[in-house]
């Protein structure tokens, strides 16, 4: 699997990218800038050489988060897609604008100390999409699924597709 190709990019198809390997180094940060940045709880990232990484649709807008470190997203859609240590070689990728987020599993997590401290209560919460979804929240989930504007999880020719009349 080392040798595959992983494409990825942001919600809207704005700004699409391929590394030329498995990114390595896969973890979840937990820090605080992280949490912001993902507007998440955590953060899953991994390592490509810079060499390894092409830019294939448009260009990420890049943020300063801090002295020694930038942060690439889209700027028309707001994804988060790259965190760089400034004048490293490699790029971290978040791995959850991969096409295929789950072949790229995370083997460590860091700054433990922000993590939620109710994670290991996941897996009882209250699932609605296994059957006891109410009529209301059933209907909001199909036309969220139908009506969508997200880029698939592939690379396109052109995005958004040209309306036909």
């Amino acid at each position: 699997m080392t040798t595959a190709t992983f494409s990825g990019g942001c919600q809207c198809g704005a700004v699409r990218y391929r590394a030329e390997r498995i990114p390595s180094n896969a973890h979840i940060c937990h820090c605080r800038m992280c949490q912001k940045a993902a507007g998440n709880y955590f953060m899953p990232l991994g390592s490509v050489n810079e060499l390894q990484l092409t830019i294939t649709r448009g260009a990420p807008t890049w943020f300063k988060s801090s002295e020694v470190v930038e942060r690439g997203f889209c700027a028309k859609c707001g994804t988060p897609l790259f965190y760089k240590t400034i004048g490293s070689k490699t790029t971290e990728i978040v791995l959850g604008a991969l096409d295929r987020p789950d072949l790229v599993k995370p083997a460590w997590q860091s700054d433990i100390y922000a993590h939620m401290p109710w994670f290991d209560e996941l897996p009882n919460l209250r699932a609605p999409e296994s059957g006891d979804a109410t009529e209301e929240e059933h209907s909001r989930y199909q036309a969220i699924r139908v009506t969508n504007h997200q880029h698939p999880d592939h690379d396109t020719q052109a995005w958004p597709p040209e309306k036909t009349t």
